[in-house]
């Protein structure tokens, strides 16, 4: 086994080779990748199979769909990475530029950040993800994914490897942390010296971790308690539709909701509807319903399961939404205050001055007005794919692409000026 040193080490040492590159030749290098990514599909599904297989009995339905690979969703990632490759490069933009009294041409300048570390877990397609962005802003990236993938994991890195090669440059430039213990873990965050930034993408717990240990710079993303809140005046036809979408889709990823609000002046009326949408219309159709955790009013309305101390504070990714019934606007922003992650949070209204109460008031990286909280992706918002989601202020906030994985620095030009 190499250890994760000698990965880091390897990474530091290819990274130059990058930073040096041109646009062409490192959009060059994702169309190679992403064509090896295709030809290599056999391979990453057998090993995708092998780690399924390993799970099946260990993790849950929503957190195996997380793992499964498939010819439709590799395809999806060759074409994330050929999306990246037609992004506009960030490196050399020049961010800002003056000329001093005496001269002095000061020019603020995008440059790679030098390595990259991701600490994520069983999500494969992450792993494409986020060796294309890395390379694409001039950086290497070394990637530290959870064991349950760690098959999967390797047979990309294996094809990004031969398309990084294909194209002239390093395989070094993507490095994947072959120990899956938590030793490898504890490496990354104290790597001073070898990580510029350190990025956990996956649960609460992980987060947690690396935000209180790391060493490095590291930005937290990924934890999404996301709220829905039904306004009185609410379109409840599509509030239906928005919520079920939002939460059923893909229930495991960090962008469903968790938690929905009601106004009490519909409580009565929409209840009803929800737990019919949710329940036993799903399980008519073959679909799993989704189970309702109810506060105390909410439970007044309908049969669900009640709601527990800690229910509100969940990220459940899974079949599971807390339900609670709010006097008003102001009560539902000072609910969503008081629980969310700051991920995505949204209104469902008809009504304009709640709706600009609602986005003016809570401060979370998407804000969302009559849409599903599923939209916080940076594929989405035309970045192409993304590092993960944000929930801190500095240095980048939601989806974090090219430009948030550059820092800068000052080019200063003069014709001999002294001070």
């Amino acid at each position: 086994m190499t250890t994760t040193e000698t990965i880091l080490k390897r990474a530091k040492a290819a990274a130059p080779a990058l930073a040096a590159g041109s646009s062409a030749a490192k959009d060059a290098a994702l169309e190679r990748i992403a064509a090896r990514l295709l030809a290599e599909q056999a391979d990453i599904l057998r090993a995708n199979a092998e780690d399924m297989e390993a799970a099946r009995n260990a993790l849950s339905p929503s957190m195996l769909d997380r793992l499964k690979l498939d010819p439709e969703r590799i395809a999806g990632m060759a074409q994330g990475i050929r999306e990246v490759r037609e992004l506009p490069d960030p490196v050399g933009r020049v961010l800002s530029r003056v000329e001093r009294p005496n001269g002095l041409r000061i020019e603020k300048t995008a440059v790679p950040m030098g390595v990259i570390g991701i600490i994520y877990e069983s999500r494969p397609n992450v792993t494409s993800d986020a060796a294309a962005l890395a390379l694409k802003a001039g950086s290497a990236v070394v990637l530290r994914g959870g064991r349950d993938a760690y098959r999967s994991n390797a047979a990309i890195v294996t094809a990004i490897h031969h398309g990084l090669e294909d194209a002239g440059l390093p395989a070094d430039l993507v490095g994947l942390v072959e120990d899956t213990s938590r030793d490898s873990a504890r490496a990354m965050m104290t790597a001073v010296g070898y990580i510029d930034l350190l990025i956990p993408r996956g649960g609460a717990g992980l987060i947690r971790s690396v935000t209180e240990h790391a060493k490095v710079p590291c930005i937290q993303t990924g934890t999404g308690i996301c709220h829905i809140y039904v306004d009185a005046s609410a379109d409840q036809d599509m509030a239906l539709t928005v919520i079920e979408n939002a939460k059923t889709s893909r229930p495991s990823v960090c962008n469903a909701e968790e938690v929905l609000l009601v106004h009490r002046d519909i409580a009565e009326a929409f209840l009803p509807k929800l737990a019919k949408r949710l329940g036993a219309d799903r399980s008519a159709a073959g679909l799993t319903p989704v189970e309702l955790r109810l506060d105390g009013r909410a439970a007044a309305v309908i049969d669900g399961v009640p709601a527990g101390e800690a229910d509100f504070d969940t990220e459940f990714l899974d079949y599971i939404l807390a339900v609670a019934v709010v006097d008003d606007t102001d009560a539902a922003i000072a609910h969503i205050a008081r629980h969310s992650t700051g991920h995505s949070d949204a209104i469902l209204t008809r009504c304009e001055a709640s709706a600009d109460a609602f986005t003016r008031r809570v401060d979370s990286a998407a804000v969302y007005v009559n849409a599903s909280t599923r939209f916080t992706d940076g594929g989405v918002f035309g970045l192409g794919c993304e590092m993960g989601i944000s929930t801190q202020k500095l240095h980048a906030r939601g989806p974090m692409g090219l430009e948030e994985l550059t820092t800068y620095k000052y080019i200063v030009r003069g014709s001999g000026q002294i001070r």
